[in-house]
């Protein structure tokens, strides 16, 4: 199959991944996007939106429409690491001897709904590092790797902070995405009060299985990112960092820390499924600038004078693409 075909099918499979989830979810079009490019990519999403946005309803519907096994943990403060991975129990075998047994956790899942993360303790968290990392539990000296694909949607609430424990810089640098789930709009609303009127259960259909889903993976690794892109991309993280001496004026005025080497590889990554989703089998500038603000926003911090003029973390980022634009514009960022 020649690549044009390749592509063709890429972007089908997507799109009808997308129609089916729309049965059981009312708009959150970005959001759905971000998160399916994410699973085919191989990362890990933060949703931070108020409760009853839909959050648990996407992460049920994904599990049908890719028909994968779908697994939620529920956070809270008396949460233990062995509640998520699993432990090691002690029983008796049919000859009555004692012997170890390990019992998976809820972890061991293909889509994994980590609801109210940060309602647990660091201890409890730092168990997700390795799984959310390198899809695989030690327990007790022993590893178990998870089957792929692997996927954690984790959700935070961002007004009730009472009772929580921020997720530490390391964790959160795990996800591929932080997604801002807005509040529906009036018409929304009334869709989604007339579709949970005739059945709160999800109606989609399944669409495609694990074994699709690697092989979509497979191919965008494929998708090839010419040289100019590439350097696009490496310098709006490094524009993140007010340090270096090539950063640019947003950073020294609004970034107080910048993002960690692992944005640039979400970029890359990302961007080569979102190419294929859009039909091309090549990566372009758009694709970098629309992934910054999910790549980004997690990873950098901004400073008192940024916050003294009222920006949020988005706005800085708006303007770091703008100033990396410039100066693709004017030829400053040529190799």
């Amino acid at each position: 199959m020649d690549n044009k075909a390749q592509v063709e099918n890429f972007s089908r499979s997507v799109q009808q991944i997308k129609q089916e989830i729309k049965k059981d979810l009312v708009g959150q079009e970005d959001i759905v996007s971000n998160v399916i490019i994410a699973i085919i990519a191989g990362g890990n999403v933060l949703l931070e939106g108020v409760p009853g946005v839909g959050k648990t309803r996407l992460v049920r519907s994904l599990g049908k429409v890719l028909e994968l096994p779908f697994s939620r943990i529920q956070f809270t403060p008396d949460l233990m690491p062995s509640d998520v991975t699993g432990t090691n129990v002690i029983e008796k075998d049919e000859a009555g001897k004692m012997k170890t047994e390990f019992r998976r956790g809820p972890i061991f899942a293909n889509l994994v709904l980590a609801d109210e993360i940060n309602r647990a303790t660091p201890k409890t968290q730092s168990a997700m590092l390795e799984v959310m990392q390198e899809h695989k539990v030690t327990v007790a000296g022993k590893t178990y790797p998870l089957s792929e694909p692997f996927f954690v949607l984790a959700t935070q609430n961002p007004i009730e902070q009472d009772g929580t424990y921020p997720l530490p810089e390391a964790q959160m640098d795990r996800f591929m995405f932080k997604l801002l789930v807005g509040f529906p709009s009036v018409e929304e609303l009334a869709d989604i009060v007339n579709m949970t009127q005739i059945t709160m259960d999800e109606t989609a259909n399944a669409v495609v299985n694990g074994e699709t889903i690697l092989a979509m993976r497979e191919l965008a690794k494929q998708v090839p990112v010419v040289p100019d892109v590439l350097y696009y991309a490496m310098r709006l993280v490094s524009r993140t960092h007010p340090e270096l001496p090539d950063s640019g004026e947003v950073a020294k005025k609004y970034i107080k820390y910048g993002c960690s080497p692992r944005a640039s590889q979400a970029f890359i990554t990302a961007a080569k499924v979102r190419a294929l989703i859009e039909g091309r089998f090549n990566v372009s500038y758009e694709d970098i600038d629309a992934l910054a603000y999910p790549i980004l926003r997690h990873r950098m911090k901004i400073n008192y004078a940024a916050m003294n003029e009222k920006l949020t973390v988005d706005d800085v980022i708006t303007k770091l693409i703008s100033e990396n634009a410039k100066d693709k514009n004017s030829g400053k960022l040529d190799a």
